[in-house]
């Protein structure tokens, strides 16, 4: 008995299919100036993508493969996109003394605004330090503060909604709710004096 059959037509169709999700998750972040930005979220799902498309593509796979490669589809390509159209619209870099940490912005009144969680801007001591922002291939120095509002939070949380189709997608898919998160922070980026 033959335990291996070659490949049909879906089978090409979902491993080209993860072929290039998983492709794009990692080429889409080469579009920003500055550092290369590793596919985060993206990161994995890029990866088990090749695996899968390598699986489904091959000829003379085991059948066992190819049926979880197919059940593994659907979420490793979820991920891989999410992490590829996560980069596709604006994306700016704060240039902190451990990391390079690319946000959404959004823009108010004359003011530009990030969220992250609060464990975040706390590893990298943000709060009050001179930074460089790169945003739209200009760097330039910036004061990050912490807002202690939870209109502010809103606000930021809504117009980035308006701004990132991505966190649109992730609100119908249930990823977000309907405003930040408990552990959520908003910080107003002042420019340097």
């Amino acid at each position: 008995m033959n335990s291996t059959k070659p490949r049909g037509t879906a089978a090409t169709f979902v491993g080209v299919l993860t072929l290039l999700a998983g492709a794009a998750a990692f080429l889409v972040p080469l579009q920003h100036a500055g550092p290369y930005g590793i596919p985060g979220r993206g990161l994995v799902g890029g990866l088990v993508c090749f695996a899968v498309s390598a699986v489904l593509l091959v000829r003379g796979t085991p059948v066992i493969a190819r049926v979880v490669a197919y059940a593994a589809s659907p979420l490793v390509l979820f991920f891989a996109l999410y992490g590829a159209l996560a980069e596709l619209e604006e994306v700016v870099v704060l240039y902190t003394e451990h990391a390079d940490l690319r946000l959404w912005i959004v823009d108010h009144e004359g003011v530009e605004w990030v969220s992250m969680p609060r464990s975040k801007a706390d590893e990298n001591a943000i709060d009050g330090k001179k930074l460089e922002l790169l945003r739209a291939g200009e760097t330039r120095c910036v004061i990050p503060r912490i807002v202690e509002d939870t209109a502010a939070n809103q606000r930021t949380f809504d117009l980035r909604q308006e701004k990132y189709a991505v966190q649109r997608l992730g609100g119908v898919l249930g990823m977000f709710g309907d405003g930040p998160g408990p552990h959520t922070i908003t910080l107003r980026l002042d420019p340097c004096e």
